[in-house]
């Protein structure tokens, strides 16, 4: 039985990959959340898609270090995690940053700190069992700074050189970390830019990409696949050109 523990376990994006999961049967499944609520409608649902599947429910501060490093400690101290995915974010509004500190500095809190904290109390756990496979996710928008969202893109770009830093650091081990890049994908927290006419992604072709990519040990993933070059122009534009992009 597979130990899998999920960290933002409420989010359309981990629910999906959580059903993959459990749809195979055989699962331990642990989700982490604030809202126990919503968790526990989710582990009732993950409970009856499987053969064999368990699903329990923790909720914890996600900016309290401390109560982070506990919250892995005693999942791990259960049985040695064997996958484990940390996918909690939120999308802000990035006027609204520019405005208030506070605000910025929450967002820069809960999308970036947030998950580097907890993937680093997982990677040491998995690194003490000599096992395990951690996926984190970012986001395209870590790529580049962009005025639409470069207080959001700041914290996953944070994000993105910990996870460099964390596989070189665990490269001579068993354990695998995954950093997943998605794109614009349709779930609640991007509803406002469906309104607006964008395409988005399908969450559960998404989720399908992130469970086979973090089961596989691949270093970076982005989903949908066409992003890798739409942000490698991006990247590369020169400086003078992208200045002028309203983007």
């Amino acid at each position: 039985m597979k130990h899998i523990l999920i960290v933002g376990a409420t989010s359309a994006m981990a629910d999906q990959c959580a059903r993959l999961w459990a749809t195979r049967g055989g699962a331990r499944l642990v989700l982490v959340g604030r809202d126990e609520r919503r968790l526990e409608t989710i582990a009732q649902d993950l409970r009856v898609r499987g053969q064999g599947v368990e699903a329990s429910t923790r909720v914890v501060d996600f900016e309290d270090a401390a109560a982070i490093g506990a919250l892995v400690r005693e999942a791990a101290a259960e049985r040695p995690v064997d996958i484990a995915l940390v996918a909690h974010g939120h999308l802000p509004d990035q006027p609204a940053c520019e405005a208030e500190l506070t605000l910025a500095a929450r967002e820069l809190s809960i999308n970036g700190v947030s998950p580097v904290l907890f993937a680093e109390a997982i990677a040491g756990e998995m690194q003490r069992a000599g096992r395990g496979a951690l996926a984190v996710i970012g986001s395209v928008a870590g790529d580049r700074g962009r005025k639409s969202n470069y207080v959001y893109g700041s914290a996953k770009g944070l994000v993105e050189r910990y996870v460099e830093g964390l596989q070189h650091r665990l490269a001579a081990t068993p354990v695998r970390v995954t950093l997943v890049k998605p794109g614009p994908t349709d779930t609640p927290m991007t509803a406002h830019l469906k309104r607006d006419g964008a395409k988005l992604a399908d969450v559960a072709a998404v989720a399908r990409d992130i469970v086979s990519a973090t089961e596989a040990g691949k270093p970076v993933l982005y989903t949908p696949g066409k992003w890798v070059l739409i942000m490698a122009v991006i990247r590369n534009l020169p400086r003078a050109v992208f200045h002028r992009m309203n983007i």
